[in-house]
């Protein structure tokens, strides 16, 4: 926060403060506790007038105690500007705190996962746990909490794999994290549109769900040119660079004539972050029985 701002927000929060403390004194002014009158406001409605009276003594106190309280706490934490508190206290160390509590409390357990083998773990259902809890946190919000992934985001459940569905796949994918790309219009730049038209429905043909099925044969020849150097003669994929399947029904962004299109004209970007500097490599094991468990 700047400078500018750190005072500007410091004067609105004493100023709150202060104003407040003002207004109680001014409404006080040559009033007493225990004295009532019957002196009125001025205010009626339907019959009934307002008394002006003092507030109660316990009233009074308790606003006097929470303007005290206000100020404490602004000198022990953060909330004038850039002002840290004399405690010293901040969000991030209280992060660092929980997370050594955490650590010290559930490290060993997270220790003994960590020496058992992917695929003896992933039949442990206690280490499954532990890995749905940290799927949900740390996986959920992209691959969705049943982890059936959503548009760009891999289904976890099935049994299609861009890089691989071994264990040894997936703790790389965890660990190192993945960037993948389809250049627009394949590996030939210069495709006409009749060409691209021609390639979907050639990819179409093979759930024989084609449109034209004059421009899916000749789609064939622009699918040798420009996309089976990634996606194989078959178009089967490539899961050493992790160019998918185009021959199943898993899609990363839908298979329709439109989404297609869509792909082969502007390409696709993908990143899949690694995992390595959020957790521990034994927490990243246990992640990796989940997943691995999954689909098998």
């Amino acid at each position: 926060m700047s400078t500018f701002w750190s005072i500007w927000v410091s004067v609105i929060v004493l100023g709150t403060i202060f104003g407040c403390w003002a207004l109680l004194m001014a409404t006080r002014k040559g009033q007493k506790h225990d004295q009532e009158t019957d002196r009125t406001t001025g205010h009626s409605f339907d019959g009934i007038e307002e008394l002006d009276n003092p507030l109660p003594k316990w009233w009074f106190h308790l606003f006097v105690a929470t303007c005290v309280f206000s100020l404490g706490y602004l000198a022990l934490y953060p909330g004038l500007g850039n002002f840290q508190g004399l405690l010293g206290w901040s969000q991030y160390n209280q992060w660092e705190e929980e997370m050594q509590q955490a650590d010290a409390t559930y490290g060993e357990l997270y220790a003994q996962f960590g020496e058992v083998p992917v695929k003896e773990l992933a039949t442990n259902e206690d280490a499954l746990k532990m890995g749905q809890r940290l799927f949900s946190n740390n996986c959920a919000v992209c691959h969705g909490s049943a982890a059936r992934g959503a548009i760009g985001f891999p289904n976890l459940a099935d049994d299609a794999w861009l890089y691989g569905g071994e264990p040894e796949n997936i703790l790389y994918t965890l660990n190192n994290g993945r960037q993948g790309a389809m250049p627009a219009k394949g590996l030939m730049p210069n495709m006409t549109a009749e060409q691209v038209n021609q390639v979907v429905n050639y990819v179409l043909s093979f759930s024989g769900r084609e449109k034209d099925p004059k421009a899916a044969k000749a789609g064939a020849q622009v699918f040798a040119q420009g996309c089976a150097g990634c996606h194989g003669q078959d178009a089967k994929g490539n899961q050493a660079v992790g160019a998918p399947n185009l021959t199943d029904d898993a899609w990363l962004y839908g298979s329709t004539y439109e989404w297609i299109e869509e792909t082969v004209l502007y390409g696709r970007e993908n990143r899949m972050p690694k995992q390595s500097e959020r957790l521990s490599s034994d927490q990243i094991h246990i992640l990796a029985a989940y997943v691995y468990s999954l689909s098998n």
